[in-house]
């Protein structure tokens, strides 16, 4: 959904400043989402950088049995690299990702409509991760056909959605992956329309 939206977290190659240790590090992060810090390497060995579905990748190192969590764009200049213990990996800032407001009721009274940003349950279904929450922007409702705007080579440049399905986007369509390749959004797996970002302070904002 980007740049409507920042899921998950992002990360920046910074120095420290004078508002990144605590307590003002605190205050900081309150209000605008952002922590600077030096990872370094617990143990020695190589790196091997698993990324998973949150935005961050776990870390483990040599055959030591722990395992550690790193931004996922941070992590993956890191896999296959031999490191010493105490060795700085990796320094900078990390943002977290919006935090939003899930109009939970609205739907209960009236009917979604084409352009809200629908939060749905990816629970049955098909090439989704299951038990999880997805956020996209309505393209089409029941009954109703949708030209694509951005068709996906192989796939189908027109849909017509049947009895109580939707049709869902990403708003960033070069890197999203969305109705476009595994099909309709069942009305029963609707959860909401997002709102309203309410955390960080800095990034409080109407969603349209």
């Amino acid at each position: 959904m980007q740049e409507t939206l920042w899921g998950y977290h992002t990360t920046e190659g910074v120095e420290k400043g004078t508002y990144d240790t605590f307590p003002l590090s605190f205050f900081k992060w309150a209000i605008t989402g952002e922590r600077v810090v030096d990872w370094k390497a617990p143990v020695s060995g190589t790196i091997r950088a698993m990324p998973r579905n949150d935005g961050f990748a776990t870390i483990k190192i040599g055959t030591h049995p722990e395992s550690w969590s790193l931004p996922t764009d941070a992590a993956r200049t890191l896999h296959g690299k031999f490191v010493m213990a105490g060795d700085v990996l990796w320094k900078g800032a990390i943002t977290t990702g919006d935090f939003i407001f899930v109009n939970r009721w609205k739907w209960n009274f009236f009917k979604p409509q084409n352009n809200d940003v629908m939060i749905f349950s990816t629970t049955g279904i098909r090439d989704l991760p299951q038990g999880t929450h997805y956020i996209k922007r309505m393209k089409a409702r029941p009954g109703e056909t949708y030209t694509l705007e951005h068709p996906i080579e192989g796939y189908p440049q027109k849909v017509t959605m049947g009895e109580g399905e939707y049709f869902a986007c990403g708003d960033n369509f070069n890197n999203s992956f969305d109705s476009r390749y595994w099909g309709a959004v069942p009305r029963e797996n609707l959860r909401g329309e997002a709102s309203f970002v309410f955390w960080p302070m800095t990034g409080w904002r109407i969603i349209k």
